[in-house]
This record gives C-alpha cells, structure tokens and sequence, in this order.
C-alpha cells in the first residue's frame, strides 16, 4: 500500500537514504563496542565489560528504531553488512591494544563523529525535505549519543 503522510515521494527516498547512512553507522558503532566488550583486557576488564555491554544494548536499540523510521516513510532499510560498509562514514580499523583507554578514544570519537552527522541531517531534512518527524528523531538520537559520548569521556 501506498504511504501517504504528506511528504512528496522524492523527499521520502532521500530522508530513507540519509536513515540507511545513518543506519549503517549505527550498526558499525554496535559492531566496534561489541568487539571493545569481546577483547577488552586490563585491571579494569570487569568494569568495562560490563559498561560495554550498556552501551551495546543501546546501540542494539537505536538500530531497531532507525529501521523502523525507515519503514515508517514508505522504503526499506538496509541490512546486509555489504550494504552497512558501503554507506558508513564510520570506520572500521582500530588502534593495535585491546586497554579500556584505547577502546574508550575509539568509542568516543565514532560517536562524536555521528553527532556532528545528525546535526547536519537534521537541518538538511528539515529544511529541504520538510519532514519534521524524522527531524525530531534524529535530534532525540543526537542526545542519545551526546549522553553516551558524556560517559565514555567521564571513563578516560
């Protein structure tokens, strides 16, 4: 069926397209914290084990919810990680020890990078293809990752 929610068809496939970028960084992010709670060595190894595990489920969560906000305007959202590679602007590669503080920088400075991305998406979305729903998405999304990038810095 049809999805009819007053925003014009083009401006539907471009917002889908900047989800599935963002969707895709989302899902790299999730992918380094599982690897940084999988190998994280140190006195501290418990600790930030656990906290690893926090931050991942929420990441688990923000995913579920940028694919569904895709859905939400009529078009799919990615998922092969082919896909998820193709449209990061996150990267893969990372620093040679496995310490809590090299992680954490790590961690730190993807979310960093995704919150300068949103507030650049939300304005774009907004302005040029008015949809003011997913704009508030994104702008409770930039806090999220705003609060988490908070707590990595308070952990270095």
């Amino acid at each position: 069926m049809e999805t009819n929610i007053g925003i014009a068809d083009a401006s539907r496939l471009a917002v889908s397209i900047e989800l599935n970028k963002i969707l895709a960084d989302e899902t790299v992010l999730y992918l380094k914290t599982r690897n940084a709670h999988w190998n994280v060595e140190g006195a501290d190894f418990h600790e930030k084990h656990v906290f690893l595990e926090s931050q991942y489920h929420k990441l688990e969560a923000i995913i579920d919810n940028v694919a569904e906000r895709v859905r939400f305007i009529g078009h799919y959202a990615s998922a092969t990680l082919k896909s998820m590679l193709q449209l990061t602007s996150l990267t893969e590669e990372r620093g040679e020890k496995n310490d809590s503080n090299g992680f954490m920088t790590e961690l730190l400075a993807d979310h960093e990078a995704i919150i300068i991305h949103l507030r650049e998406r939300i304005i774009v979305i907004g302005e040029k293809y008015t949809d003011f729903g997913t704009t508030d998405f994104l702008t409770g999304l930039m806090e999220t990752h705003e609060k988490m990038a908070w707590i990595l810095r308070a952990h270095l």
